[in-house]
């Protein structure tokens, strides 16, 4: 069993059902526009591929919210021994029509029960945004104790000062929070559970997203 369970967010069936009514929507604009594919940023690619080089030889690795799957399948070109989890099952459907060859799974980044010590590499890649203020801290402890020593998280996400509630995204209606942190508190985030931060890239607001923040952290 896990010795410190995390808790269950309050709206976690309300995000599932909206990014399951939106999945097909967000997989044509990741299809037209590029966006989610990380060889269209140079800059996130750039650190995709760090990270992939840092894991590399380590043990698995795990992309904890992969959406319909496009960085898990970018890792694993690379050669990483990588699987998706995301709590929308019609994101997984898409997941696994698009990348036949990499193994998807339905989950929540709140009921993983990882093994200590048991990965290589962790994955956030804009997908903790949702969980509310008191879990996320509770969630990256669970990703540090899950990374063997030398093991890497890598996380992005939209930065700010405000908790923003969704009402419509990708050309549908959703029921979500979109909770912002500085890029200072965030970073504070990850060492408080137990990381140690190694990398940041600061990003501005472009014509799609607002401003993000990737980050990348070492079990030491």
């Amino acid at each position: 069993m896990r010795a410190d369970p995390i808790d269950r967010p309050a709206d976690l069936d309300a995000v599932r059902a909206s990014y399951d009514r939106v999945a097909d929507a967000y997989v044509r604009l990741v299809v037209d526009t590029g966006i989610g594919d990380p060889r269209c940023r140079p800059w996130l690619k750039a650190a995709l591929d760090a990270f992939a080089e840092s894991v590399a030889g380590i043990g698995p690795v795990l992309d904890v919210g992969c959406g319909p799957g496009r960085v898990t399948a970018y890792l694993a070109e690379r050669g990483l021994d990588v699987a998706g989890v995301d709590l929308s099952p019609r994101m997984i459907d898409n997941a696994r029509r698009l990348h036949p060859s990499c193994r998807f799974e339905v989950g929540s980044a709140t009921d993983l029960d990882l093994a200590d010590a048991s990965l290589g590499g962790v994955l956030g890649w804009w997908s903790l945004f949702n969980l509310p203020r008191h879990v996320l801290p509770q969630v990256l402890a669970s990703f540090a104790r899950a990374l063997m020593p030398g093991g890497c998280f890598i996380t992005g996400t939209h930065t700010g000062e405000e908790d923003v509630r969704r009402t419509e995204a990708y050309g549908g209606p959703v029921e979500w929070t979109t909770h912002q942190w500085s890029p200072e508190k965030y970073v504070g985030l990850i060492e408080q559970a137990g990381l140690r931060p190694v990398a940041e890239l600061r990003l501005p607001a472009d014509e799609h997203v607002g401003p993000g923040l990737v980050v990348m952290a070492v079990r030491d």
